[in-house]
């Protein structure tokens, strides 16, 4: 990542340490001579006070006074000489020596000495800065009131070179305590950045519309309670894309169903104007040659009114038709389960289609079957059968045979009806199960068919969801369809 907020977090704390490790290096370079300094100025004056104050009881010359002031120059690198009235030495540290007395002599008597800068002045004494074999120093020299003068003195270089030796060990320690805090930042950033990458992958993920990945640290800090918040999120988005979702698909049914209506809708009065503009006609022309009567005789005024009549029948057997389709298509006919014997059904609709065979010299032929029990709703599969039967008996020719065969599948039974004839042309096949689609437009005509039983058989198969089919043979023409048996039936049989 390039702008890695780990990165920037560890070079923020690292910049920071070594901003302040360079802050303290420039005002150790600055004050801390100057502070060092003050400290033995008051290191000095406290020295000073002390032989002030014994000066004052008379005790300057003891022996407890001198190992007090031995201590204080031995521990802050001061050398001390004192001078009593009588210009006798009274006492000099032990890193003072006779320089220090003959600089006390000097001072007392105006002697002229290398003095570079005088600090500070008053009635009892002086503060400088003096030379002396290429060395600074600073003083403190004068003469009490009860005329005991003194000499203290500590060297400057030793304040510089405190100054230098601080400087580096901030240098050495700064530079170690930089890279180990480097170190530690680079792994502690890794600890709280790792929850925001988390974060981040989450989000990434939401983005992509995937909320299966949550939130699961639990160290309850503001990134945690984030982390919540963002898991509360992506349920609450899931959901809502969910409900959005559904909401879409019903929207995109109702638009298909819609739009399937106004088609249907159009080809439903295209195609029923188109059937009805016939008999209508015919139905017109007949009437109005009777009106006027064109003919006199009996006989043609019975023919007449046979035609009205016959094609008066065709439009309402066709309108019966399209009602029906048009209720399984929307449905809104119910389907009535229940368990019926599929051979005595067939048995009394053959018996009963007796006459029309028989009118047609056709030869119906079934084998004897024990009863096989199916689930279906027995009125609408009797519609689907004598549709079967009905095409076939209007497009039986040659050998004039109806052929009847049930046969038993593992769980289903498929009823077969076959008629001697003219197959089926094959680029005809996928369309015959379409509303007033007809193969011989001028048969169709000749024995009154509306081109929709096989469209009310598709609808009533499709609506039980069971399979049917067609199948062409070099002498005719098979028709098919399958129904659930009953497990206890097949069980009897």
């Amino acid at each position: 990542m390039k702008h890695s907020i780990r990165r920037q977090f560890s070079l923020i704390f690292i910049g920071l340490m070594v901003g302040t490790l360079l802050l303290c290096l420039l005002v150790n370079s600055l004050f801390l001579g100057r502070y060092y300094q003050r400290s033995k100025e008051r290191v000095i004056f406290a020295a000073y006070d002390s032989i002030k104050q014994a000066a004052n009881s008379d005790s300057y010359g003891s022996e407890q006074f001198q190992q007090e002031l031995e201590s204080v120059c031995t521990r802050y690198n001061i050398s001390i000489c004192i001078m009593d009235v009588q210009s006798r030495i009274k006492y000099v540290s032990s890193n003072g020596g006779r320089e220090l007395e003959a600089r006390l002599i000097g001072y007392v008597f105006d002697f002229p000495m290398d003095v570079v800068e005088v600090l500070e002045t008053d009635e009892e004494y002086v503060l400088q800065r003096t030379s002396a074999d290429e060395s600074e120093y600073l003083e403190l020299w004068g003469r009490l009131n009860s005329g005991i003068s003194f000499l203290m003195r500590t060297p400057m270089e030793s304040i510089r070179e405190s100054a230098k030796i601080a400087n580096r060990f901030f240098i050495y320690v700064g530079c170690v305590g930089a890279m180990a805090g480097g170190v530690i930042i680079w792994f502690v950033s890794r600890r709280i950045t790792r929850p925001i990458l988390k974060l981040n992958e989450i989000s990434e993920q939401m983005v992509q519309l995937d909320f299966e990945a949550k939130y699961q640290d639990k160290a309850r800090n503001e990134i945690d309670l984030l982390g919540e918040n963002i898991n509360k999120l992506s349920e609450t988005l899931e959901h809502s894309i969910s409900e959005l979702k559904t909401a879409n698909n019903e929207l995109l049914n109702d638009i298909a169903q819609k739009e399937q209506i106004d088609e249907m809708r159009k080809e439903f009065l295209a195609n029923v104007s188109h059937e009805l503009k016939t008999p209508i006609a015919l139905i017109q022309g007949y009437a109005e040659g009777l009106q006027e009567g064109i003919n006199d005789d009996l006989e043609s005024r019975n023919f007449y009114c046979e035609v009205i009549v016959d094609e008066a029948s065709k439009m309402n057997r066709m309108v019966q038709e399209l009602l029906t389709l048009n209720q399984l298509e929307f449905g809104n006919d119910v389907i009535n389960m229940e368990r019926f014997d599929i051979v005595e059904m067939i048995e009394n609709y053959v018996q009963s289609a007796s006459i029309l065979t028989k009118q047609n010299d056709i030869r119906v032929q079934m084998e004897n079957y024990e009863p096989i029990y199916v689930w279906a709703d027995e009125f609408k599969i009797e519609e689907v059968f004598m549709n079967y039967f009905t095409n076939a008996v209007n497009h039986c020719t040659g050998e004039k045979i109806i052929n009847i065969c049930l046969e038993q599948l593992e769980a289903k039974v498929r009823v077969k009806v076959f008629n001697t004839g003219t197959p089926i042309p094959e680029e005809a096949i996928n369309h015959i199960w379409e509303k007033f689609y007809k193969v011989d437009k001028a048969r169709t005509r000749e024995y009154g068919g509306s081109g929709v039983g096989l469209s009310i058989v598709k609808a009533i198969m499709d609506s039980m969801h069971q399979e049917y089919g067609v199948e062409n043979f070099n002498n005719g023409v098979l028709f098919w369809f399958e129904l659930d048996m009953v497990r206890e039936a097949q069980e009897e049989i």
